[in-house]
């Protein structure tokens, strides 16, 4: 008799048994169980409460803030390119994870496709790039706005604009092509069960019964180089962008012309810290408990949508203006 070999690549796995979830064989060749937020699991429909609300701004932010932008020909400017950019990452990012999240919550549908598993992987973490690449661009245009106005409309023409989006998208699918390329090389065995409500890169390639040591380099690498990269460039700007605010001649103009900063540091500060904070736990956070693990990675993803629009409608006067017309206009 031919003897079974131990690691089994997906596509050839045996049947799923939930006798031992620590041994277990897989349900079919191509299926993942998420587990939702480990530990929480009676929590799970009082938890879909706020995760229903947060997605629902989202979607309804972020879709108004798509709508006032191209229905009034005044904003279309840099400032407001970059943030329909922002939005509609946004709302990839969180419909990435959300509906199969809330799936698990209220009907216990824990299964997912491995193909499915990947795209979902990948357009995460794309799109997570993505957005911090939007903020290096919005800092940007801060620079230049309040640095040097006068030539603003030269250096972020409609075509500069373009291209900056252009690079952006292009980096992000870029770095993140290889997560679900490597994942799928690896073999799986011994259990097909992700402990988290969606699949996150580590979170499935720590699964594989073999040395994952590339795909964990790999992560190291794109976080260090995109966080590090980005918040470099963002730090930098805004170093600049004080410099010039602190030679304004008053104080009016002064508390002015910060204010027009403020939204944007709110935003970044939303995006980086849960995520700085759900990587360092990923990885070295080995006695932080898993449910609060899970619950900052769901954080990280679905908080920065739900906040941006409303940082920006409540912060930006002309998005508050064109809001209280088109409602005036509705009423009357």
């Amino acid at each position: 008799m031919q003897e079974t070999p131990f690691c089994l690549r997906v596509g050839h796995l045996p049947p799923y048994s939930m006798s031992d979830s620590n041994t277990t064989d897989f349900t079919n060749p191509f299926t993942f169980i998420l587990l939702g937020i480990p530990g929480l699991e009676g929590a799970h429909v009082w938890l879909s409460i706020p995760f229903c609300a947060m997605y629902a701004i989202a979607i309804l932010g972020n879709s108004t803030i798509l709508f006032i932008v191209k229905r009034e020909p005044s904003l279309h400017g840099p400032m407001y390119y970059f943030l329909c950019m922002l939005a509609v990452t946004d709302l990839v990012l969180s419909t990435s994870i959300l509906p199969k999240t809330l799936s698990i919550f209220w009907f216990n549908s824990r299964e997912i496709d491995f193909s499915a598993c990947l795209i979902q992987l990948y357009f995460i973490h794309c799109f997570s790039a993505m957005e911090s690449g939007i903020f290096v661009a919005m800092a940007l245009d801060r620079y230049v706005a309040i640095c040097d106005p006068l030539r603003h409309s030269t250096l972020l023409a409609n075509p500069i604009v373009a291209k900056i989006g252009l690079a952006v998208v292009l980096r992000g699918g870029m770095l993140a092509l290889p997560y679900p390329f490597l994942a799928r090389r690896w073999p799986y065995c011994t259990t097909n069960i992700i402990p988290q409500s969606y699949c996150e890169h580590m979170a499935v390639v720590k699964l594989a019964c073999v040395d994952i040591r590339i795909s964990n380099y790999y992560g190291l690498f794109v976080v260090f180089s995109v966080i590090g990269l980005d918040v470099s460039s963002i730090v930098m700007s805004y170093t600049l962008i004080l410099r010039a605010i602190f030679k304004l001649p008053t104080k009016d103009a002064r508390l002015k012309t910060l204010g027009t900063c403020g939204s944007h540091l709110c935003v970044i500060l939303a995006f980086y810290i849960p995520s700085v904070f759900s990587f360092l736990t990923h990885r070295f956070g080995h006695n932080v408990p898993l449910h609060f693990h899970v619950l900052m990675a769901n954080v990280y993803l679905l908080v920065p949508p739900m906040l941006n629009p409303i940082i920006y409608g409540v912060r930006t006067k002309e998005i508050q203006d064109r809001l209280l017309q088109l409602f005036t206009y509705k009423g009357t």
